[in-house]
């Protein structure tokens, strides 16, 4: 690790070789805590390089615990956080949105490390159980439209990095690393990314699968689809800007999709959104978000998911989605 951190800190960059050993040693132990958090560290200084981040996603889903849902072809709505935003949890809601409309959601997520409360903080809130038995959760994505794999439950490797980054508190490598690594290996993917190297760097990454993508950036700094201005969408197939006009929808403030300051805000918020008692700008970002993930697996436009987003949120068959998990996983 010295002769890896001697170059890093000299601004060279590591082969994706490299940086697999090194998520591989982290994971074996061979590393002490201030090693581990310096090597956290230099890569909030400067860029991850686009091998690098192969090499670490690559450690990461050789070493995961996988779990075979092809039959169901499902999606994963997930952004990276990182975003300094703190919006309610606007991918976890557009995911039973998703689930409620009729598409497999296999939902990756994990605890809040640089945000108030993360997918996993508001779900457990919820009453949701977290598991990682293969029969539960097929049975829940069959029944519930949608199942939640917590990510310490499938990577192991990573418990002697979460202690390091909860005392962090800010975003580290493993924000971008999360929405690449749900152990079901999903056929389509919506993410959400903070700035728009990042959305070029995944880019790149997923035009080498044979996946139905979608990745996000609001170019004022989202990671998902905020309305509060544009944003930039890469797809498989297309690459184009999004203005909430096209969906026929007003812009909205910053302040309309604020998610407090606790996970208890933030599951009150949650429960309101999901209850059918949401603003009109809240109800919206969610099914844009939503909508897109509709339209990334059914091959429709974002306006036809849109639709089919508000109207599994205002039929209750989102909440329906919720309620039948909650139950599941008791």
């Amino acid at each position: 690790m010295k002769h890896i951190l001697n170059r890093l800190i000299n601004q060279e960059s590591i082969t994706s070789e490299e940086a697999k050993n090194v998520l591989v040693n982290i994971s074996a132990g061979h590393y002490n805590q201030s090693q581990i958090a310096s090597f956290l560290t230099v890569y909030m200084m400067r860029s991850i390089t686009l091998e690098e981040l192969q090499g670490f996603r690559d450690a990461l889903l050789e070493l995961c615990i996988p779990i075979n849902l092809s039959d169901f072809n499902a999606i994963d709505l997930c952004g990276t956080g990182g975003d300094g935003k703190d919006t309610f949890n606007i991918s976890t809601l557009a995911s039973f949105v998703t689930a409620g409309a009729g598409v497999k959601v296999a939902k990756h997520g994990n605890y809040g490390v640089s945000s108030a409360s993360g997918s996993s903080n508001v779900m457990e809130a919820l009453g949701i159980h977290f598991s990682n038995k293969s029969d539960y959760l097929k049975y829940a994505i069959d029944q519930a439209g949608i199942c939640v794999l917590h990510a310490p439950l499938f990577h192991p490797a990573m418990k002697n990095v979460a202690p390091i980054r909860k005392e962090l508190g800010v975003k580290t490598f493993f924000n971008m690393l999360g929405p690449m690594v749900n152990p079901a290996f999903p056929q389509n993917q919506m993410v959400g990314v903070f700035n728009l190297e990042l959305q070029r760097i995944y880019g790149y990454l997923y035009q080498n699968t044979d996946k139905n993508y979608s990745i996000v950036h609001a170019l004022d700094g989202y990671d998902e689809i905020s309305l509060t201005g544009n944003t930039k969408i890469i797809s498989n197939t297309t690459e184009t800007m999004l203005s909430p006009a096209d969906l026929g929808v007003e812009q909205i403030e910053q302040s309309d999709i604020f998610g407090g300051n606790s996970v208890k805000d933030a599951a009150k918020i949650f429960k309101n959104i999901i209850n059918g008692k949401g603003t009109e700008a809240q109800n919206n970002v969610v099914c844009a978000n939503a909508g897109l993930a509709i339209a990334t697996v059914n091959q429709i436009s974002h306006q036809d998911g849109f639709e089919l987003a508000k109207e599994s949120l205002e039929s209750g068959k989102a909440k329906a989605s919720l309620k039948r998990l909650i139950e599941l996983s008791k």
